[in-house]
């Protein structure tokens, strides 16, 4: 599996969480390597349906989404989420290639590392977080990297039941 190294090129604050993310990001997309789409739509956990490498893909895909889109700037939510369906993203996502779903992912990313170069680390969310509090940038960038890598251990996991691959 192959990946970017997680030390930042320069050591400022922004620098590092950046680093930190894109090394999130890419870990996901390196745990996908050489799986196939058939598997790749594998639900492998009892009890978990909806936890497929390509579900959880989606989901990663969805969740940056909503944090820089909807909360960060304030947008409508045109998420694939429902009341009724609220983890559609994972659901739908077995209708798509596993490549598309990492393309796709791939595309975001570049485009909110755009966003973020793009706005101090201070600039207050137009939108608010449950409790009602507009959180900063900064508090977005180290909640993403802390939702990737949770579930990059579920992408750990997916990948050594479906063919025994394991890494770091």
């Amino acid at each position: 599996m192959t990946r970017i190294d997680d030390t930042p090129p320069a050591w400022d604050e922004r620098t590092q969480l950046t680093t930190f993310l894109d090394y999130a990001r890419d870990t996901a997309r390196a745990k996908c390597e050489g799986v196939s789409a058939e598997n790749a739509r594998k639900a492998l956990l009892p009890g978990s349906p909806l936890m497929t490498m390509s579900g959880v893909v989606n989901h990663l895909r969805w969740v940056e989404y909503y944090w820089f889109q909807v909360v960060f700037l304030g947008e409508e939510d045109q998420g694939p989420w429902t009341e009724e369906d609220p983890d559609r993203e994972m659901r739908i996502a077995v209708d798509f290639p596993l490549t598309q779903l990492l393309d796709e992912y791939a595309e975001q990313s570049a485009r909110y590392r755009e966003l973020v170069a793009g706005n101090d680390l201070d600039r207050r969310a137009e939108g608010t977080v449950r409790n009602g509090l507009h959180v900063d940038l900064r508090w977005i960038l180290l909640h993403l990297t802390e939702e990737t890598a949770r579930h990059n251990g579920h992408l750990d996991i997916l990948r050594e039941l479906l063919d025994g691959t394991t890494g770091y």
